[in-house]
């Protein structure tokens, strides 16, 4: 209890002196009215969830302590810059908590945010095209010879040898794709930010300039970093289909079973839901349902939170090469080796690897003495990978020394100074090079693994109920009703065909099965099943 104490008078002196107290309370205040709406809010996402303050106050519904998050990865004493609680809150209902807001803050105070859509590889050749009055077919075809991949250029594109002798067989096609590169990368056209929300102390056009949009919104003239720039606060309302879902299904089996299942309180420790994830049975759970997932889950055979915490952390371009190793060592804990006795702690629950950004800090705190705040800032140094501010952090690692731009007079003994051998601490920070690249914000990734469980949980005990309420939440995509249906025909469940008289709008649980909804038929649209209704 006294290290709870000293934690949270510590994470509280902390808030107060960056000048973030209205910060916590504002955001606290907004879950708040959410909660007794009865709005779903998300359990936490982000580094926020290393806070046993935002835990406190109902921010966040992980405990940092039971999941070893850290403070220092969401607020850092030594590096100042705006703290980021992104708030997760049911897909259909987000609107109302914006609402409150603008209510309870005024109209005036708060704005949303302009976000600029940009002239994109594949874009940029269909605008310049069309201004140049080339046919759109061709402009299409060409286009299309720009590989779908994530931050593609036309530079990059020109590599490929399709692009490449297009552009060098045709006048028209040299010329186009030539205005393209000059275009790439400029604004196109404004919207509004998915998620941003702005709120001021005094009316927002003291601080910024405002724009209306078509539909009558007001944004801020300045997108979200310039904002973040000039210190003003802005909050993140983020849409999340899954805890529509959750509620959803909840409210089913509520109504059919007469039981409220306490979705914030489950044993976290039931040995069935861990058995379903294990033998691949993950359809429309969150995070674990895709095919790569799924086979990976069966080979992890997961039997704790850590795992499914590590599992989702891992699952990634990078970080998938060490999947054999964790797996191993998780098979066999004998195998596991340390360099020093003093990773053992920080590393057990891991077997050995290193996954989540946190450990790193971890590590650079107890192997060679850094404060946390300070560990923060190398993590942040070795994710830049400038081989220079590599050296340095390797130096003051192994060697201790004064960290770059640290304004106070501190010292970082180092591994060495602290009884490490010289060719065991140099072992090790290439090590912490190598997963720091690809390690994980454990915070984030336990947040999203209680979500994970939660829905597991349903779908273990109630599977027809989880799946339906699925099923409703894709309804307009008529695949993965198709898929989903299917799933359950498999698994034997009975699908009654949809019924004039008994079907409703959504598929619903009857007889032992599920009824077919209306809107479930392609080309069945909402008002015609009113009218039906």
């Amino acid at each position: 209890a006294e290290e709870l104490k000293d934690r949270l008078e510590y994470e509280l002196s902390v808030i107060e002196e960056m000048g973030y107290v209205d910060y916590f309370l504002i955001v606290s205040d907004f879950i708040h009215y959410a909660k007794k709406r009865d709005i779903p809010v998300g359990p936490g996402r982000g580094s926020a969830a290393g806070s046993i303050v935002a835990y406190s106050l109902g921010i966040t519904n992980i405990d940092p302590i039971k999941y070893d998050l850290l403070f220092e990865r969401f607020l850092n004493p030594e590096r100042v810059s705006m703290p980021d609680i992104d708030v997760d809150f049911c897909y259909e209902r987000r609107e109302e908590v914006i609402d409150y807001v603008i209510n309870k803050y005024g109209k005036d105070n708060v704005a949303q945010i302009i976000t600029f859509g940009t002239l994109a590889a594949r874009g940029v050749i269909r605008d310049v095209g069309r201004v140049l009055d080339i046919p759109y077919n061709e402009c299409d075809r060409i286009a299309k010879m720009v590989p779908q991949e994530l931050g593609i250029t036309l530079k990059k594109a020109l590599e490929g040898p399709d692009l490449k002798n297009a552009y060098e067989s045709s006048e028209t096609i040299k010329n186009l794709i030539d205005m393209s590169l000059r275009l790439e990368g400029l604004p196109r056209h404004s919207s509004t930010h998915a998620a941003g929300v702005l709120i001021a102390a005094r009316n927002v056009d003291e601080y910024v300039p405002l724009s209306r949009n078509p539909d009558g919104t007001i944004v801020t003239e300045f997108g979200m970093v310039t904002l973040e720039e000039l210190g003003l606060l802005k909050m993140d309302f983020l849409g999340l289909r899954t805890l529509t879902v959750i509620k959803n299904a909840v409210d089913q089996i509520e109504r059919n079973h007469g039981v409220r299942i306490d979705i914030d309180h489950l044993d976290e420790t039931d040995k069935n839901v861990f058995d379903m994830i294990s033998r691949g049975d993950t359809e429309g759970v969150f995070q674990l349902e895709s095919g790569g997932m799924t086979s990976f889950m069966k080979e992890l055979k997961p039997e704790s939170m850590d795992d499914i915490i590590a599992g989702i952390s891992l699952y990634r371009p990078g970080p998938m090469d060490f999947i054999p190793r964790y797996i191993k060592g998780k098979r066999n804990k004998a195998d596991v080796i340390y360099e020093c006795e003093e990773l053992k702690p920080i590393l057990e629950s891991t077997y050995g690897c290193i996954v989540y950004q946190e450990q790193v800090m971890q590590i650079a705190q107890q192997i060679a003495g850094y404060s946390f705040g300070g560990a923060d800032v190398m993590r942040r140094a070795i994710a830049k990978k400038k081989e220079k501010i590599l050296q340095e952090q390797k130096k003051i690692f192994i060697e201790g020394g004064k960290l770059p731009g640290d304004r106070t007079e501190k010292k970082i003994e180092g591994a060495v100074a602290r009884g490490v051998p010289k060719e065991v601490a140099d072992a090790l920070f290439e090590r912490i090079l190598k997963f720091a690249q690809y390690a994980f914000n454990k915070s984030h990734a336990a947040a999203y693994a209680v979500l994970s469980y939660q829905t597991a949980y349903l779908k273990c005990y109630y599977p027809l109920h989880y799946i339906t309420a699925v099923i409703n939440d894709r309804i307009s995509n008529a695949d993965e009703v198709r898929h989903y249906i299917n799933y359950l025909r498999r698994k034997g469940d009975k699908i009654f065909a949809p019924d004039i008289n008994k079907s409703r709008t959504h598929f619903s649980i009857a007889d032992g099965g599920v009824r077919y909804g209306l809107m479930g038929i392609k080309n069945v649209g909402e008002s015609a099943v009113e009218g039906i209704l």
